[in-house]
């Protein structure tokens, strides 16, 4: 063995306890980041704040909540694999960049699974597919009917989010194909349409609708869940109406750069099932209906997850020819 190379092998001998010393001790110091992709008052931003102080608690280091938002989540998604695997950086990650993104853009400016580590699911926030209280349609049966013969027009919070591919996959799986959709900056303004009357329905998360439905201004025609919600027990599921396929939801995870050390990712994945469990959090989520699996989805398993949902919804994409190309 040449000289150089018996000084490279020595030099990772040395090196390699001291990194493991380094991760094993995380951490040791504030503060720890907490990197969301959208701004101040979403989803993203609620959970993120909600388990914030839990988890600085738990860690004895300061944990802040820092926003970094645009091109639909993108920006903050991108600057967080960029960041040093420390434990000092990382991500509440989003179903909507890492999977229905990643299934409807020519290109992204990462790889979704292979440029971070996924450490564990944090919670659900189930698709609704929503109508106006005074909306001619009671039921799935009757609106997916009428879209076989006149424009039935659905918004979304974009061309390529999950609420359009939902959209797509009840037109071709209800063979409705007067099924039009309408893209919006957001489900805001898609939700200010729909009780204008300016559109029919919106394909939209439980959480930013559980006001509504219980004043009755909206009507829920079908939920993504595998059961129905305890909440709203009177909302059929997809599934159970025969559309098995539109089954899924709006995940949130906590992720961080790729090669983040083993002791790290332990300790994180054993931590944030824990912090879920607390009663403060879990009745705010449960005020939403965005809740963790009764299961918690840790390591491994959550990137296969990942993938598993990537692969589903990119063959969706596919078959409703949808591409974003930028």
């Amino acid at each position: 063995m040449k000289r150089r190379d018996l000084l490279a092998v020595a030099a990772s001998a040395v090196a390699a306890p001291w990194v493991h010393a380094q991760s094993s001790a995380w951490p040791t110091r504030g503060p720890i980041r907490l990197i969301c992709q959208y701004p101040p008052g979403g989803l993203v931003d609620t959970v993120a704040r909600l388990l914030a102080p839990h988890l600085s608690q738990a860690l004895s280091q300061t944990v802040v909540v820092e926003n970094r938002a645009g091109a639909g989540g993108l920006i903050g998604t991108e600057y967080a694999a960029r960041q040093p695997a420390d434990g000092y950086s990382l991500l509440v990650s989003h179903a909507s960049v890492h999977v229905y993104a990643t299934a409807t853009r020519k290109s992204m400016p990462f790889d979704p699974v292979n440029d971070f580590t996924h450490m564990a699911m944090l919670v659900e926030a189930p698709m609704l597919l929503i109508v106006r209280g005074q909306s001619p349609y009671q039921n799935l049966a009757q609106y997916v009917a009428a879209a076989k013969t006149k424009p039935v027009r659905y918004g979304s919070s974009g061309i390529g989010s999950a609420n359009h591919l939902f959209g797509e996959l009840l037109k071709i799986e209800g063979q409705a194909n007067e099924h039009d959709h309408v893209p919006y900056q957001g489900s805001a303004p898609a939700l200010q349409d729909l009780m204008g009357g300016q559109i029919d329905s919106v394909f939209d998360p439980v959480t930013t609708n559980v006001e509504r439905l219980k004043s009755g201004s909206v009507r829920a025609l079908a939920v993504s869940t595998p059961n129905r919600l305890p909440a709203f027990p009177n909302i059929p599921t997809f599934a159970e109406l025969g559309y098995n396929s539109l089954t899924g939801s709006q995940w949130l995870g906590m992720s961080a750069p790729k090669n983040l050390p083993a002791p790290i990712v332990q300790r994180i994945s054993a931590l944030i099932p824990e912090l879920l469990a607390k009663p403060d959090v879990m009745a705010a989520l449960e005020a939403v209906q965005t809740l963790p699996r009764k299961t918690p989805v840790v390591g491994d398993e959550f990137t296969k997850l990942i993938q598993s949902q990537i692969n589903t919804w990119t063959a969706v994409a596919k078959r409703a020819k949808v591409e974003v190309i930028v």
